[in-house]
């Protein structure tokens, strides 16, 4: 992985955290935040941020304040907006266009503040449409209002939405083949873990490179 930096940002919901991942000539800034019950360290976060620099994308991992002031439950989904409009003028600051982005509760998150924060694309990793079992409870209406450009990055077997329960709708989604809400595959699994991450990342490359 990519030396990182680490830059700590006052919030109206505390302080967050954007862990740098700096290309040499980035051209674009992909900002993902986490999960509700996870960190950056889960392992498509973790895996963007090893790829994508080579790529000209600057990966910035964020740290809700809730994580940093070590909670374990994420709070209301406003108050993850709130943290997040804090934390974008630090992702907009090096002038790259920035592509709003998060796992599960993040991805959320950016689907829900794009238009307003003026984000140049949504990249949504295991987007959760409903709560498990409760296909009725469908946040659709968040996916589909992001307002600009949106990759979803979805586990053929997500309890949160699988691939085939998403709307028609302007957006692109990829299936991770045999994948979970965290992109673990099976060992009895056609594909490897290894293969599973680099559909990913595969995926993410080719989009942002035809994002411009």
């Amino acid at each position: 992985m990519t030396n990182a930096t680490t830059e700590t940002v006052e919030t109206d919901a505390g302080p967050a955290r954007i862990t740098w991942h700096e290309a040499k000539k980035a051209r674009l800034v992909l900002a993902v935040s986490h999960g509700a019950g996870g960190g950056i360290e889960a392992r498509d976060l973790k895996a963007l941020a090893a790829v994508l620099p080579a790529h000209g994308v600057t990966v910035a991992r964020v740290e809700q304040p809730w994580r940093v002031a070590g909670k374990k439950l994420a709070p209301a989904p406003r108050t993850l907006d709130v943290g997040w409009r804090g934390i974008w003028p630090a992702l907009a600051g090096p002038g790259q266009p920035v592509v709003s982005g998060g796992r599960s509760a993040g991805a959320r998150v950016a689907c829900r503040t794009a238009t307003e924060l003026g984000a140049h694309a949504v990249l949504a990793l295991s987007f959760p449409l409903h709560p498990p079992g409760k296909p009725e409870k469908s946040r659709a209406e968040e996916l589909l209002g992001s307002g600009v450009p949106t990759l979803v990055v979805q586990g053929g077997n997500d309890p949160f939405g699988k691939p085939e329960e998403f709307p028609e709708g302007p957006y692109r989604l990829v299936e991770v083949p045999h994948g979970d809400h965290g992109f673990a595959v099976p060992k009895r699994a056609e594909i490897s873990q290894d293969e599973a991450v680099a559909v990913i990342t595969d995926a993410v490359v080719e989009w942002t490179g035809a994002l411009g």
